[in-house]
């Protein structure tokens, strides 16, 4: 969108992703399903009637749907074909054929035929001669556009007839011209080694664009070069999305409780927990560890508030600081609690090893 035909992203694993990438364990292939491709695989030969004989006709009673049309004819949906009829704005009603089990990816498509709908249930019978369903390429006046799986291989397809599908279609013999329409998926195969590829839905935290001289030319952005020659400016765009890293953080580090902030990223490093304000020990030994923590160059959270243990605990583990510092009943002793929030870990410590034990702790987060 912002002009660049070549982009890099950073992607962070994340259930919660608005965006789903491909990779390869194997070479290190990976793309965002927007653009990846899958490697070559073999083109299905097992729709029944498959022969030189010729596509053959079969009554499929009512079997509008992929799944149905195959569970009625006892094969895999990967020897149908998707018959789809869509209106490109620029050339109009076209087919476009993807195999049974493949979804139709229109970013790929509309790289092809540009802006597009699909048609309409009056169009698709204007055009075909029968209702969406039973849709086919055999016998059709438009022009067909097939994914590139489906080169050399015979399928099953709409008849264009009602309550009919035609099995043995070769997909050569209908297809107009092939193109990576299809929607990649893991357990694909990768187009570089092979190996099936893995899919995970990711959080994009960051990109590179080259825009070349996309926007400067046309504003007459340039320099002089070495030999005092005008040039048009070859612009990058470099872009970190912080509050996306935030939140991809947070997707990957949490508990039923809340957040486990790792230390390098956490807004507080320490959350000082007062478990008595009442209690003038507790405060003052608090205090003396707020200071000496800070003056370690520590950021620390300290809850002095008047509520009960129980909240701050709660709202302690929720915030999720790497590591709480807790006052409590053993402050006359010179003793505090130390808690790691990521695994749970308690100890007491010494008053006077607080500042070590933290930074320690924190180094090892």
């Amino acid at each position: 969108m912002m002009g660049g035909n070549i982009a890099h992203e950073y992607m962070a694993p994340s259930e919660a992703g608005e965006d789903e990438i491909v990779f390869c364990e194997r070479c290190g292939y990976a793309a965002n399903v927007e653009l990846a491709v899958a490697g070559f695989e073999p083109a299905s030969d097992a729709a029944p009637g498959s022969g030189e004989e010729g596509p053959r006709e079969i009554a499929t009673p009512g079997k509008r749907t992929i799944d149905d049309v195959a569970a009625f004819l006892r094969i895999e949906p990967q020897a149908l074909m998707k018959s789809l009829v869509i209106v490109s704005e620029q050339r109009g009603p076209l087919l476009v054929l993807v195999r049974g089990d493949h979804d139709l990816h229109e970013g790929k498509l509309r790289r092809v035929v540009g802006e597009f709908r699909l048609a309409t249930a009056d169009e698709v019978e204007q055009a075909q001669g029968v209702q969406p369903g039973f849709v086919g390429p055999v016998g059709s006046t438009l022009p067909v556009l097939g994914d590139e799986v489906l080169r050399g291989g015979r399928f099953a397809s709409g008849a264009n007839k009602p309550d009919y599908h035609l099995a043995g279609i070769a997909a050569d013999d209908v297809v107009s011209s092939y193109h990576d329409l299809r929607v990649v998926r893991g357990g694909d195969r990768c187009a570089e080694c092979g190996n099936p590829l893995v899919s995970e839905r990711v959080i994009e935290v960051g990109n590179i664009f080259q825009l070349g001289t996309k926007y400067s030319k046309p504003m007459g952005a340039t320099y002089l070069d070495e030999q005092g020659v005008e040039r048009d400016i070859v612009m990058g765009s470099y872009g970190i999305g912080l509050a996306r890293i935030a939140a991809a953080v947070v997707e990957q580090h949490h508990d039923d409780h809340g957040i486990c902030w790792p230390a390098s990223i956490a807004p507080f490093q320490v959350h000082l927990v007062v478990v008595r304000t009442a209690d003038e020990v507790q405060t003052a030994l608090a205090d003396e560890l707020d200071a000496a923590l800070a003056e370690r160059g520590l950021d620390v959270l300290h809850d002095d508030r008047e509520l009960s243990p129980g909240v701050k605990f709660k709202d302690a583990d929720l915030l999720g600081c790497p590591v709480q510092v807790v006052v409590g009943r053993r402050a006359g002793e010179g003793v505090v609690e130390l808690k790691v929030r990521a695994s749970g870990e308690r100890r007491d410590v010494a008053v006077g090893d607080v500042v070590a034990t933290v930074v320690a702790t924190l180094a090892d987060s």
